[in-house]
Order: C-alpha cells, then structure tokens, then sequence
C-alpha cells in the first residue's frame, strides 16, 4: 500500500515540478523511478532493496509474474487513445505529405541506420540491433508536447511535431513486435515466413477494429443510451475493450486500433467530444506519473553499468545528430517548410513512454529466454529516451532562436467567444493574413465558424487545458467578445501574459461606459460600445467596410462620427503595408501618418466625398 501510494504521490509532484519549470514531466519521472529503484538498492538502502519495487520477488513488489506490463499495455492504449483524439484533420492541409513522409520514409532510416550503429559500435547482435533500432523510431507525444507548447512555432511546424509523435508510436510498436517475434521464432529453431503475413494481420485488424468501433460509440454516446454520469467510465471500458479484441485476433494490433479509433472520435461532430477528452486526458496524466516511475524503477542497476562506457554516448551522438537530421531531411526533400525549419523539426525527437515501456516488456521476456546481448535492450532505450528528452527539453527554446524559427512577433488572434459579431470579425482578419483562433463553449456557434473555414475551438474559458493547446503558439493578441462581462474580464486576466504579450482587449461593460473619462486600458474598439451594440449593428450591416484616411485630422473626425452614430463601431486601422492595428476603446489616441491607411469599421458606409454616413 505504501508503495503504491508514494508513486502515485511522487507522480504528481513530478507534473508539478514539470509544470513549474516548464519541462516535460517525463524528465523528472524517470529520475524519481531511478532514485528510488536502482541507486536506492545500490547506495541508500540498507537492505539493498529498492524502495519500489515494480514486480513481486516473494516477499516485496507491486505486481507478479508478467502483470506489470500488462498494465503498461493497457495503460499504453489509453495515452494513444487521448493523443488520437487530439488529432485533426483540417491541421494537415498544408503539410499532410510531409507527416506522410516522416513516419514511413524516417521512420525506415532511423530503424535502418540505428540498427547498423548499434551493431557496429556496442558489437550487438544483429536482431537485437534491430530491435533497439525499431523501439526508438518513436517521438512520443506525451514529451513532444510540453516541449512545444513554451516555444511559439510556426503553425505548420507544430503539427509536423505533433502528428508525427502520436501517429509513429504505433508504428514503431509495431516494428518493433515483428524483430521481437523473429527473435523468438529463431530461438526455436523456426524461420520466420510469417512475417509479413502477420504485419498484414496487423495493419487490417488494427484499422478495421479502430474504425468501426469508433463509429459505434459515436453512435451509442449521441444517441444517449449511456447516462451522462457512465459516459466517460463507459468511453474508457470501450476503448480497452478495443485494445484486447484485436490484440486477440493480431498480437500487437491494439496500440493501431485505439489510436485509429482516437482519430475517428476526435475528428467527429459529437458534443460530448470535449468532455471526453478532458477526462482521458486526466487520466493520461496519472497513468504516465505512474508508467515512468514504475518502468524506471524496475531497471537494475547491473543494467546502468553495463552502458557505462564511452560508446553509449558515440550511440546517442549518431542517433540525435546523424540519423533524425538525414530522416527529416529526406522526407521534407520537395515540401514547403523552409531550411531553419527542417533543421528546427531535425532537432526535436525526444522519444516517449511507447519506447520505454515495450523496451522493458521485450527486454525482460528475451533476458529470461536467454537470448544473447537482451540486457542491453531496456537500459539503452532509456538512455535514448532520458538523453533525447533532457537534450531537447533544455535546448530547444533556444534552437529555434538560433535558426530563426521562434516566433518573436506573435501576430495571432484569439478571440473569446465566437457568436456573429466574432465570426465576422474573425472572418475578416483571416482575409487579411492572421491567423484567428474562436473559442466558445457553445458547439453551435463553434460549428458555424468552421463553416466559414475558421480555425474554432469548443472549449470552456475557464478550463486549464486552454494554455496546453499547442495549436496556439503564435497567439500575440487576445479579444474577448462575448456577451459576459465577467467571462471578458477572467479572460484576459487569465491568459493576457501567455496569449496577449502584444495586446488583451474586451468588451466595455455598461457601468464602464458611463464613468466617464475613466476607461480600463484594456477596452476595445471605443467607449460607447459593448456586446449588444456590437450585436445590435451587425444584425443590421452585417459587413465590415473600410474608408481611407486622409490624415490625423480626417480619422478625428471621422470617429467623433462614430460616436454619434451608433450605427458606426471603429474596429481596425489597416497601414499603408496592409498591417492591421486593433482600436482600443480610447480611440482617438490613434495615430495616423498620412494617405494610404485606413478605417475599418463595422456597420452603414460612409459617404467619401463628404465624410458623413449614408
């Protein structure tokens, strides 16, 4: 009981401690596993014993016989499934090839070129070589994402980064299944023709299961034939359910089948997607606190020893160095990303609790079977995975500044609520070269922004897991627009320092409008307009209109208009460079510098010739 409890506890003191330093949790899980499994046993036990033991010896351990990494399968599938369901189509349109490209074309360099490095400089045999090499193949999503979401990337770059780590877990996975099974098959003296009928099995189990089972709880979740309260407890049975059936009917097929089924759910229309997601992704979390600490536990230290030797970082060098940079090289060859973003991408491939967790499952089995060079299997996996991850966790803020990838002027806009008024706005904003970003609780007005071809996000504002979305990282602005004042407010007291480091700005509030003088330096557009003007007008002149500006003076007077005609709200000034500027609701402060710059603003046109409204 105690040590079940303390790894849960250390756990989620490793998230906290990620989370206030900013790093992958993984990186502190694995040194806390290490801690108190290995260098316990070795230096501060007085029994040498570890302090957790991940399986049972006869008289202390958590799990018996094989049952550990039955749990890390099962546990495994769940992290897969919530990465699945954070996967969207509409991401890819403009880099689909090159994800394409990075998990078949790199995910065949680096097996083959791991292999023949580890062969030639640990002296490995060749089917263990090979089954390191398809261990690693994998960058897991679980460190890809904490790393990118305290960097602000182009957005393309991002989603290279992010589907490449959730959709290359199984298909590492599954390489790695099939070296394994040729291991064993050789051990028995059998060859192994099945092979490429079993890879087969695999492919065509994994995505019929995946597929059709998703449909099906889709239906079964929108027709409400779950009440509310076993939604997401019946959500989690499906998907292990899933996991284990086509894990019968194709051994390894499963981890295949629930990030299928992730994907179809996650790219469905169900209304309750969102708080599907919020729980797997708690879950997701305790479940990695839990993994990485057990797995790293479980390593011996007679493991650690056997690696201590100069040839392991040769190893490491060629992998990080050599190998990821020709992959990502050779699969971008032709693409639209530029040369400091190949080199940026090339740079990132921390590998993940997929590598990890099989690495100790396979490693284990072959010791036991006997099979020469397995002990080297789990502690170089892990070097590859805690080097990889602290490497890029500490370096790659500062990489991308180095080959001109991070994103200094933020210029996207997000903007809080996403009734009319917004998609309008926003709508025109994306016309004129930002990039917007609508959030709104209601799947209603979501929906019909992505009609409209914008980028909308159903979510609550005053959830945590706004700030983890990665999709969000070249946000410099922020404009909240609904019909709450206090929503506006918590809004930009919320997020202004992470999403509005260039500008936050809301709605004015009735009270504020009438105290006169006194305006909060956050107040958008002007200070006789809020929410239900802004509604009110855009029912009437649903359209945006631009005039040009003479000079100071004429934008002067032509928002002195404004604030007589409440049919008229000042929104943007548009430069001579196309660039636009939002309005704050001290409007006047403007400053305009001559012809060529406009007035954008919302509601009836103006007459040109005579400066009055029509």
């Amino acid at each position: 009981m105690v040590e079940l409890g303390g790894i849960i506890i250390l756990g989620i003191l490793a998230q906290w401690v990620a989370w206030k330093f900013k790093i992958p949790a993984i990186l502190p899980l694995i040194l806390i596993g290490l801690l108190v499994g290995p260098i316990a046993a070795e230096f501060l036990s007085s029994d040498g014993t570890k302090w957790i033991e991940p399986i049972w010896t006869g008289d202390k351990g958590l799990f018996p016989g094989e049952s550990l990494f039955y749990f890390v399968s099962l546990a495994i599938s769940i992290i897969l499934f919530e990465g699945g369901l954070t996967l969207r189509m509409g991401e890819i349109k403009n880099v689909g090839p090159v994800i394409t490209k990075l998990i078949s074309v790199g995910s065949l360099i680096t097996f083959i070129g791991s292999a023949v490095a580890a062969y030639f400089i640990f002296e490995l045999s060749w089917e263990i070589s090979f089954l390191f090499a398809g261990l690693i193949i994998v960058t897991g999503p679980t460190v890809i994402t904490p790393i990118l979401r305290n960097i602000p990337l182009n957005k393309d770059v991002s989603t290279v980064l992010k589907w490449e780590g959730i959709l290359i877990d199984p298909i590492g996975a599954l390489v790695a299944v099939l070296v394994f099974e040729f291991i064993t098959l050789e051990t028995g003296g059998e060859f192994t023709k099945t092979a490429f009928i079993e890879f087969g099995k695999i492919v065509l189990f994994g995505s019929t299961f995946g597929y059709t089972f998703a449909h099906a709880l889709n239906i079964i979740i929108n027709k409400q034939w779950v009440p509310h309260y076993l939604l997401n407890v019946f959500a989690l049975a499906s998907v292990l359910g899933v996991f284990i059936l086509s894990d019968v009917f194709a051994h390894e097929s499963g981890l295949l089948a629930v990030v299928i089924m992730g994907m179809v759910l996650g790219n469905s229309k169900s209304p309750y997607l969102k708080e599907l997601l919020y729980f797997k992704e708690s879950l997701s979390v305790l479940l990695i606190s839990i993994l990485f600490i057990l797995l790293a536990a479980n390593i011996n230290m007679e493991d650690l020893y056997l690696i201590y030797r100069w040839e392991t970082l040769a190893l490491f060098a060629i992998i990080v160095f050599v190998i990821r940079p020709l992959g990502v090289f050779i699969s971008t060859f032709g693409s639209s990303l530029k040369l400091n973003e190949k080199l940026f991408i090339s740079w990132v491939g921390p590998r993940g609790i997929v590598a990890a967790g099989i690495a100790s499952l396979f490693g284990l089995k072959l010791a036991k079977d006997g099979v020469e060079y397995a002990e080297y299997i789990t502690p170089l996996v892990f070097v590859i995975v805690l080097g990889t991850v602290l490497l890029n966790a500490t370096t790659a803020r500062l990489f991308a500044k180095v080959v001109g990838v991070f994103l200094n002027d933020s210029r996207g806009i997000l903007i809080v609520g996403a009734s009319k008024v917004s998609r309008l706005l926003g709508h025109y904003l994306e016309t004129h070269g930002r990039h917007v970003v609508l959030i709104d609780s209601n799947p209603s007005n979501i929906a019909k922004a992505k009609e409209l071809r914008l980028e909308a996000i159903t979510t609550n504002i005053f959830s945590d897991n706004l700030g983890d979305n990665i999709e969000l990282n070249d946000i410099g602005y922020i404009m909240a627009l609904t019909g709450s004042a206090e929503i506006n407010k918590y809004a930009i007291n919320k997020y202004s320092k992470q999403f509005g480091e260039n500008g936050a700005f809301r709605l004015l509030t009735i009270d504020e409008m009438k105290d006169d003088g006194v305006f909060p330096k956050e107040g958008l557009f002007s200070n006789f307009d809020d929410y239900n003007s802004l509604t009110t007008v855009t029912r009437k002149y649903p359209s945006i209109q631009e005039i040009e500006l003479k000079d100071q003076s004429h934008y002067e007077s032509l928002i002195e208009i404004t604030t007589a005609d409440k049919d008229i709200i000042p929104l943007f000034i548009k430069d001579n460079k196309g660039d636009l500027q939002i309005i704050p609701s001290d409007n006047k402060k403007m400053k305009i510098e001559g012809p060529g710059w406009y007035l954008v603003y919302l509601g009836k046109p103006f007459d040109v010739e005579n400066t009055e409204t029509v």
